[in-house]
């Protein structure tokens, strides 16, 4: 008789050990019925496995708790769950959220940098964007190592915030996102543009000085290169680079710029103002684009000295004064 009890015993114990492991399985495998979509779901650093389970089953992430703790206990344990945003796209068995977890799989952010931006214009859309706070940001800006072996005399890394779109978690680090940045200026900046700019006589810093101006000047792709030789020609002959946006650079820095350039602008005494001062100025006015390295590094092969804006966002070029002027007054005096 014990051991007919002994053997239902073990009967039942093993039936009911087939039916928890068919629960298991279709707890770990199979995914909660829900109509397709993504969800962003936000794991706060220092919380538990539980507390994370009962919020994926609040977002109806997950049917039911438990297959997913014991689930992270027999197969992913000791591992952590990491901490961060995560983009879940629904519906999915909770071997998948716990692969996603434990692997920090987090959501990338894409971040856009436009071309000519100066660095606490970078610093203040990264702010807007929740990615970082100005403070963090302008004090990891100062720091100049990840750029001196290109170039030694940098003050900060203006210049060198390469202009992107990026793919970053949010919560990155300030110092990360400049160190992407520079990563990312080092990569287009190939050692076939070293070359070039040691042919020309420049070295890395001027080429990207130059380049910031003609950032600065012009959004117009085809003109850059236009621009970039009126640049270089007025550099070999010694004559002054008059450009707008040095002097801009500078008021804008000092909280001074009231919305254009007024006469006596051109006259304020700084290193930045080309008018004042021959050759380039001290350092960069604003992160420049590829193009406009790649401009700066090959000018179009003309001997302009003169442009002048046409108020339609591009440019009349000339070789004379006399052209310039008829230009300057086809363009800018009003009648």
């Amino acid at each position: 008789m014990a051991l007919k009890i002994i053997k239902t015993g073990f009967a039942l114990s093993a039936v009911v050990l087939l039916f928890f492991c068919i629960w298991l399985v279709q707890g770990i495998y199979t995914a909660p019925k829900t109509s397709a979509h993504e969800i962003i779901f936000e794991v706060e650093r220092g919380k538990g496995a539980k507390t994370i389970a009962q919020g994926l089953k609040k977002r109806e992430v997950l049917k039911q708790e438990l297959p997913f703790l014991l689930t992270y206990k027999l197969f992913f344990f000791p591992k952590s769950l990491k901490a961060g945003e995560y983009a879940f796209s629904l519906p999915l068995s909770a071997k998948d959220v716990l692969s996603t977890l434990s692997e920090g799989k987090v959501y990338l952010h894409p971040l856009t940098i436009p071309e000519g931006l100066t660095a606490k214009e970078i610093s203040e859309l990264l702010s807007s964007a929740d990615f970082v706070r100005d403070e963090n940001f302008l004090e990891a800006f100062s720091q100049t190592e990840s750029i001196s072996s290109l170039d030694r005399e940098a003050q900060n890394l203006e210049g060198y915030l390469f202009p992107e779109t990026y793919f970053l978690p949010k919560g990155t680090p300030s110092e990360k996102i400049i160190l992407t940045m520079i990563s990312q200026f080092k990569e287009a900046f190939k050692v076939e543009w070293q070359k070039k700019a040691q042919k020309i006589g420049l070295t890395v810093r001027e080429v990207v000085i130059l380049a910031s101006l003609i950032e600065k000047e012009t959004s117009i792709p085809e003109e850059k290169n236009l621009v970039s030789s009126v640049f270089h020609n007025r550099l070999r002959i010694g004559m002054k680079l008059d450009c707008d946006p040095t002097i801009i650079y500078v008021l804008k820095h000092e909280g001074r710029f009231k919305d254009r350039l007024r006469t006596k602008d051109l006259k304020y005494d700084t290193p930045y103002n080309t008018y004042l001062y021959p050759g380039l100025p001290p350092g960069p006015i604003c992160n420049p684009g590829r193009e406009s390295l790649e401009a700066a590094l090959y000018p179009a092969e003309e001997d302009y000295l003169y442009f002048v804006s046409k108020n339609d966002g591009s440019h009349q070029f000339s070789r004379t004064f006399k052209e310039h002027q008829r230009a300057v007054i086809k363009y800018q005096i009003r009648k």
